[in-house]
């Protein structure tokens, strides 16, 4: 995580974009972790593009 607590929203946001983006899997641990760290970031809208 970055150290910056004003950038860790942008920065989990983007990570789910990523993993969305190219169909990469996630297993439960970083399930966990992403859905906790994104409680904290309310109505922080994520912008997919899907990769082709």
């Amino acid at each position: 995580m970055p150290s910056s607590a004003g950038y860790r929203c942008q920065y989990v946001t983007d990570w789910v974009a990523d993993k969305t983006r190219y169909q990469l899997s996630v297993d439960p641990g970083e399930q966990a972790a992403l859905s906790e760290l994104l409680a904290g970031c309310p109505d922080v809208p994520i912008a997919v593009t899907l990769a082709r």
